[in-house]
């Protein structure tokens, strides 16, 4: 421990501290300078051993003129000796991904978050008890890289179960850390560089984002309002014999659409005649309130091309466990092991245990699970419509989309801004899952995965707050 006597004079001292400072920041990145204000750095908290030297250091009388110059030449000599932040030419486009934005919004404003897909209620207990005692009974290491027996048993359980086909669970059922190492795992080991692949826009950021990453030449297809019906004739143009892969997402992340058989059908056909794969994510399979979830490994002649990729997360409110998987034929699971191998190598193996369990659960939980979503999403919509928005269908997902062009504002992200700084909701502009932002710049998204009281208070400010201008 330092302390003031160990130093001949002030000027030596802080001369140390100045240095203390550059080289946490070379280390940790900005380091802040001790402020006479307080006693304890934010970097290392109030029981940090850098809070100490301050602590015993703050004794030391420095003029404070003296101080602030100080404070002032060492700040400007960081700023200047920062270097630029620096990213792969393949990210260069992307930067912090939407949801993070907003979410730091919400915090900064004391906003209403209806913007991330997150529950802000917790999971069953039957699940978390499994876990819990997982982690008693000693099952925390490493699991096997491609899931635990038990959990890789029950997913093909429930595979078949959903959609009539029998899977190999050590052959076929990869688990990865959630669906979005599972969407990465597919394209980084089954995608390679100069490869084309279609998109149904508005799409998950991370689909063009790994795409990108894999070298892979992307393509969309817009799926616009109020019914976000795939438009099959401009799919049958742009599909070629150039085309790898096309990733589905149903029901479909922002919009709520659930693909129909007829779309899925036109689309099989074209996937046959052309040789292309088909990546489905179907995380939201088990919140479909209109209409029967289809998967699209069920169609005739498709199961041979389709990784289906799906996770816990979702479905059971644990969005946090970070459990997911990838069901495929074994020429296809084989690229999908190989990159996970790279990426993850395994899964938490406790949750995996609890997600086995979870997978269990009786019909009764997903019929509860419905009825409850239901309710909430009348909330959200009804709201919404009284708001003044105009509100678009949603079948499935827990998302509703809708236009907010009768406010006045001039795109979706001044309106988001302007939402959640004057009236204290979030919504996730959409313009950030099109290749083309335009396209989506008069949408913006709502999630209706909170509380029943959350909604409420969301949709009264909204109708205080919000006052249309046309």
């Amino acid at each position: 421990m330092l302390h003031a006597a160990s130093f001949p004079n002030q000027c030596i001292w802080i001369q140390s501290h100045v240095r203390f400072s550059r080289l946490l920041n070379s280390r940790f990145g900005p380091f802040p300078l001790f402020d006479s204000s307080s006693k304890t750095n934010s970097f290392l908290g109030s029981g940090g051993r850098y809070s100490t030297v301050m602590a015993s250091a703050s004794a030391i009388s420095t003029p404070k003129d003296q101080k602030d110059v100080v404070y002032r030449q060492n700040e400007s000599t960081q700023k200047a000796s920062q270097p630029n932040l620096q990213v792969a030419k393949r990210l260069e486009k992307f930067k912090t991904t939407i949801f993070t934005q907003m979410s730091m919004l919400a915090i900064k404003h004391g906003a209403i978050n209806l913007g991330q897909g997150f529950p802000n209620f917790d999971g069953p207990e039957f699940v978390k008890e499994a876990a819990i005692q997982a982690i008693k009974d000693g099952k925390n290491q490493y699991a096997r890289g491609y899931g635990v027996p038990d959990l890789n048993s029950a997913v093909a359980a429930r595979f078949q179960k959903d959609t009539g086909l029998l899977v190999d669970p050590e052959k076929e059922v990869t688990v990865t850390s959630g669906c979005t190492e599972a969407i990465a795992a597919t394209i980084l080991g089954l995608i390679n560089p100069g490869d084309e692949v279609i998109l149904f826009a508005p799409f998950y950021d991370s689909y063009e984002a790994t795409l990108s990453m894999a070298g892979a030449k992307v393509k969309s297809v817009t799926l616009r309002p109020p019914n976000f019906s795939v438009p099959l004739d401009e799919l049958r143009s742009v599909i070629s014999k150039n085309t790898r892969a096309i990733l589905i997402n149903t029901p479909h992340n922002p919009t709520g659409k659930m693909f129909t058989r007829e779309e899925l059908s036109v689309i099989a056909s074209l996937c046959i005649e052309n040789d292309v794969l088909v990546f489905a994510d179907e995380v939201y399979d088990k919140l479909a309130f209109e209409m029967d979830h289809i998967s699209v490994a069920s169609l005739p002649g498709m199961y041979e091309r389709t990784v289906t990729m799906n996770s816990l997360g979702k479905t059971f409110s644990l969005t946090g466990w970070k459990i997911g998987w990838a069901i495929a034929p074994p020429h296809l699971t084989w690229g999908v092991r190989q990159a996970h191998s790279f990426l993850t190598f395994a899964t938490s193996t406790p949750m995996q245990y609890a997600a086995a369990t979870a997978l269990r659960a009786p019909d009764s939980y997903y019929e509860e699970l419905k009825t409850d979503y239901m309710a909430k999403k009348a909330i959200l919509v009804d709201g919404l419509k009284a708001a003044g928005f105009i509100v678009f269908p949603s079948s499935g997902t827990y998302f509703i989309m809708v236009d907010h062009t009768p406010f006045g504002l001039e795109n979706d992200v001044a309106f988001c801004e302007y939402l959640i700084k004057e009236v204290g909701v979030v919504a996730i502009p959409t313009s950030v899952f099109y290749l083309n932002p335009e396209e989506g710049k008069n949408l913006v998204r709502f999630t209706f995965c909170k509380d029943e009281e959350t909604l409420r208070s969301a949709v009264e400010r909204m109708k205080a707050k919000l006052s249309k201008k046309f």
